[in-house]
């Protein structure tokens, strides 16, 4: 087994333990009464799955064999409503690391094929962390939650369409 192979059955497990950690940012926010903050956590969860189901069919269409990593638990409780977005954001920057090492390991073995398909992740984990970035910043510039419900509800996106030129997701995109 390549580093590349290794690295992309974990990155699928990484992406499914996103997906998990947000669904309890949302339930956490919805538990506050924060219905924007929890829409957006909801759609960044089925985004993550996405992700995850996008790995799983490039390892079909490549005849890699697939494996499902079981995920780890997730932080369910928070002190305030800085603390999901803080963790946001470091899993944000965390994935995009581990993109770029899935990314390095398939030019270090000579796998176009494979650093092709990181491109793509690439790029939409710049526009993640960025938007995580802003979010954060928001929320901790203002104790009135309300400011913050607005701000997602005017100026952060609200549909969970897929980008055209974005991977084929196994079983299609949610």
């Amino acid at each position: 087994m390549t580093t590349f192979d290794q690295l992309l059955t974990e990155q699928i497990g990484h992406e499914f333990a996103a997906s998990q950690q947000y669904v309890a940012i949302a339930v956490w926010f919805d538990d506050h009464d924060l219905p924007q903050l929890a829409s957006h956590f909801y759609r960044q969860s089925v985004e993550e799955r996405n992700h995850a189901m996008m790995l799983v069919q490039y390892r079909l269409d490549r005849d890699m064999g697939v494996t499902i990593p079981g995920v780890p638990a997730v932080q369910t409780e928070f002190a305030d409503h800085t603390e999901p977005i803080r963790l946001s954001l470091e899993q944000e920057k965390r994935v995009s690391e581990q993109i770029q090492a899935l990314f390095a390991a398939a030019r270090a073995e000579g796998d176009g094929l494979g650093e092709q398909a990181m491109l793509w992740f690439l790029k939409e984990q710049v526009e993640e962390v960025a938007s995580m970035a802003t979010l954060l910043t928001i929320a901790e510039r203002t104790t009135n939650l309300f400011d913050i419900e607005n701000f997602v509800a005017r100026d952060m996106p609200s549909g969970a369409a897929v980008e055209a030129d974005a991977p084929p997701a196994a079983g299609g995109a949610l």
